[in-house]
């Protein structure tokens, strides 16, 4: 039992409270009516409240995936996860965000599974493995994604693919290419009829830009064509829209 890391817990506890203000929980204590659920790759690199600067109860209902998935089998069907689902349904929720990462680890794992048919031993690490499977599959087979893609950020994400399961580029584009699809999956479900589903990028590689840290705007509501988006946002925030896959 390592002692060292229950005190460390505890201390930072310490330290969320005295970052409290007296009237926190004011507004939040009985219901919560969060703006945003997000779901996000639960790797440790990835915070999702620091990410938005989410310092305050009740602005952010997060749930974290391998794999940022939105979906969960229930008696053999694949429906929308509770996590997503619950807030949409019960807290007035209208908008939900799909944020993947570079050098996700999970769509390593999926993508190494297509190549060599081999699976991680945990059952359930394989299942959620197996869950992402068929959209690397598909990404495998989409020449935006493994033929000569062009990154419209700056980046290098050019080249065929070549079969070597190590290129980082290649990883980042399924990356981008399973945001896609989970976005596209939640917009079909009835839960999200009246959401706005947004897919984010959260960059640690330098991938789509030179901002640690930074998440990049990659599909809104379905539309992907980055001039679109940066209209979206507008032109003081046009720097977080970017794409690693060529149209």
């Amino acid at each position: 039992m390592d002692g060292r890391i229950l005190a460390d817990l505890l201390d930072r506890n310490d330290d969320h409270v005295a970052a409290l203000s007296p009237d926190s929980f004011d507004r939040h204590r009985d219901e919560q009516r969060p703006g945003v659920v997000s779901v996000c790759c639960s790797d440790s690199r990835v915070s999702q409240e620091g990410m938005f600067a989410v310092d305050e109860p009740g602005y952010l209902f997060a749930s974290g995936t391998i794999g940022n998935s939105v979906s969960a089998v229930v008696d053999g069907e694949r429906v929308l996860d509770g996590s997503v689902a619950y807030p949409l349904g019960h807290t007035h929720t209208e908008v939900l965000v799909v944020v993947g990462h570079t050098g996700c680890g999970a769509v390593d794992a999926a993508l190494t599974a297509a190549r060599t048919g081999e699976f991680p031993s945990e059952p359930g690490v394989r299942a959620d493995v197996e869950a992402l499977l068929p959209i690397v599959e598909d990404g495998l087979s989409d020449p935006r994604v493994v033929g000569g893609a062009t990154d419209e950020t700056g980046g290098d994400a050019a080249g065929e693919y070549r079969g070597d399961d190590a290129d980082p580029s290649l990883r980042d584009r399924l990356v981008e290419h399973n945001v896609h699809e989970q976005v596209a999956f939640a917009r079909g479900r009835e839960e999200a009829a009246d959401a706005t589903v947004y897919g984010f990028v959260y960059d640690l590689h330098g991938a789509y830009g030179d901002r640690d840290g930074a998440v990049y705007l990659v599909d809104a509501d379905g539309e992907r064509d980055p001039a679109a988006l940066r209209d979206l946002v507008g032109e003081e925030r046009a720097d977080h829209v970017g794409t690693l896959l060529g149209r």
